[in-house]
């Protein structure tokens, strides 16, 4: 099974449980074992490399989807259909844009469509109110209200979602997805469990959060923050909190950086790798930097074998985690 696939199964069985109110989601694997996201499977070739110079894409939406290709795509509800998300993921150095191309809906009625500039789940938002640049009420666009006036929506990030509510069989959308690159990306979701990342920041006053949705063993191993460069600082027992650029380990369960639990941070000269094992199902690298500096960090990470977390040894900080749905 292809990377992006685990991540987006595992993901949408997170959905169901939220949207339909379930009380265990692996109830749900059903509904998912139909492979809804075949297109991704194949060999190790990137699919949205493949589809250059090809046709647009095509192809129909269900209720609660996800999508990482650009393309065209349409919903038509079958029957009401009252709590519907589609959840886009772009590669971490992209921007998605969603335009509406068609749109059937009876918003008198109590329909509802509805663009997220991120992702949302049971009152979690990535990214957090904290990180992101604008407030939250901005962040929805509600096609009831906006109507056609804006038609295309580019996302802050490399994650976007629509939320969808229809009454009328035979009611429906047809919206496409492209991608723009971003030079510096700045809150990312991780389509794959393992890989390795630079996270820069030059000169803005701005919090980036790098997302793993997977317990991981996460190496740091560069860290250059501005306010070091003249300047030797020793680590403070009281941590990074009055320094104005740092870098945080974060780990939970939701999805919200702002709620997770604080593991480590770091603010000082690095005398070599820091490594980490984290058990929990939601971890974040999370830089703060104060605009006056060029920061950067680079880190590896990658899934944990499920022996490792049946049998924590080392630097691994997982009790926090273990917790069920």
């Amino acid at each position: 099974m292809a990377p992006t696939f685990k991540l987006q199964g595992h993901f949408v069985l997170i959905c169901l449980l939220a949207l339909r109110g379930e009380s265990r989601y692996l109830e749900l694997r059903e509904a998912v074992d139909h492979d809804p996201f075949a297109h991704l499977g194949g060999g190790g070739a990137s699919p949205k490399r493949e589809l250059e110079g090809a046709p647009l894409y095509r192809r129909a939406l269900r209720c609660v989807d996800m999508l990482s290709l650009q393309g065209q795509f349409t919903f038509t509800a079958d029957r009401p259909q009252l709590h519907c998300a589609t959840f886009f993921i772009a590669e971490p150095e992209e921007f998605i844009t969603i335009r509406y191309d068609l749109v059937s809906i009876d918003c008198q009625r109590g329909d509802i469509l509805q663009v997220f500039d991120g992702w949302i789940l049971k009152g979690e938002k990535f990214p957090s109110s904290q990180d992101h640049p604008l407030p939250t009420t901005e962040r929805y666009i509600d096609f009831c209200e906006s109507g056609l006036s804006r038609r295309s929506i580019r996302s802050s990030q490399n994650v976007a979602m629509i939320f969808f509510r229809i009454h009328e069989p035979g009611n429906g959308f047809t919206i496409t997805m492209t991608t723009d690159p971003n030079l510096f990306p700045c809150n990312i979701i991780s389509q794959t469990p393992n890989g390795r990342f630079t996270l820069v920041v030059p000169h803005l006053h701005r919090n980036c959060s790098f997302s793993i949705i997977y317990p991981v063993a996460i190496k740091i191993s560069d860290l250059t923050l501005g306010h070091l460069n003249g300047l030797q600082l020793k680590k403070s027992s009281a941590g990074c909190g009055g320094v104005g650029d740092f870098v945080e380990l974060l780990g939970g369960t939701g999805l919200d950086p702002s709620k997770m639990l604080l593991l480590a941070d770091l603010c000082y000269p690095l005398r070599g790798p820091a490594q980490m094992k984290v058990g929990c199902d939601h971890t974040v690298v999370r830089m703060v930097s104060s605009g006056k500096h060029i920061n950067r960090v680079t880190f590896e990470y990658r899934q944990l074998e499920p022996y490792e977390l049946e049998n924590p040894n080392g630097n691994s900080i997982q009790e926090f985690c273990l917790s069920t749905l």
